[in-house]
């Protein structure tokens, strides 16, 4: 799907070479026969857009929005396993999958973000392709919704993959819980935690019994919303 590689790279923190080939990432869409016209349309407006605005301010903008807090983070499992022992071996497997399809990562980029594993996607069968986006549809959802809230350009984006999915999993069914939600990219926040932070590097010993995700639940009480992903809450209705 050479949409997923379009997708991919406008998800991927833009640089000026997005500003100069903008073009070229239009015509490539052309072709695209998972897109129907409507969505197609929509992907390559959110082009447009996007690189009519100066570079800077959409490099600030996209560090402001996906590297500020964790609600709209990139890395997919830190929407279900967080900092859980269970997120290490989940990166393990997923290495696995990468490398049984050939593929070998930059050292840079962690297995688990969303513009390298859509590319990895792209490599893969239409098939495949769809199941690979099923399986992180309630996450991209998640995604979705939140970045709705902040009335984000980029939320069209969850809504092309949740359409090239296939899955009945919507953005729009998770507005009631994001809605409940603390932000956690005030600064209001963000002091918390790092306050949180400092108390613990002064003062906690070692041996007082506390594991590293009982920290991070007390690190984040009263401060930020939890950022784990209710799986039954992106159940479709009427199954």
């Amino acid at each position: 799907m050479i949409s997923l590689k379009v997708i991919a790279r406008l998800l991927d923190y833009p640089e000026q070479a997005l500003f100069d080939h903008q073009q070229a990432l239009i015509e490539a869409l052309e072709p695209a026969s998972e897109l129907d016209l409507h969505h197609s349309a929509q992907l390559i407006l959110f082009i447009r857009r996007l690189c009519a605005r100066p570079l800077l301010d959409v490099q600030a903008d996209y560090c402001e929005l996906f590297d500020r807090g964790r609600a709209t983070s990139l890395l997919l499992f830190e929407h279900v396993h967080g900092e859980s022992r269970d997120r290490g071996q989940a990166m393990v497997d997923l290495m696995a999958q990468y490398r049984a399809a050939g593929l070998e990562i930059d050292s840079r980029e962690l297995p688990d973000f969303l513009p390298l594993y859509l590319e990895y996607l792209a490599s893969r069968s239409g098939e495949q392709a769809r199941e690979g986006l099923q399986d992180i549809a309630p996450i991209l959802a998640l995604l979705g919704a939140r970045l709705l809230q902040r009335e984000s350009p980029y939320a069209v984006l969850f809504e092309l993959l949740l359409a090239l999915s296939g899955s009945e999993v919507q953005a729009q069914a998770l507005e009631t819980q994001v809605a409940k939600e603390a932000r956690d990219d005030t600064p209001q926040a963000l002091d918390a935690v790092w306050e949180e932070e400092q108390i613990r590097f002064l003062g906690e010993q070692p041996g007082c019994g506390s594991d590293r995700q009982t920290a991070h639940q007390r690190r984040f009480a009263g401060a930020v919303a939890p950022q784990y992903l209710d799986l039954a809450a992106t159940a479709p209705k009427g199954r």
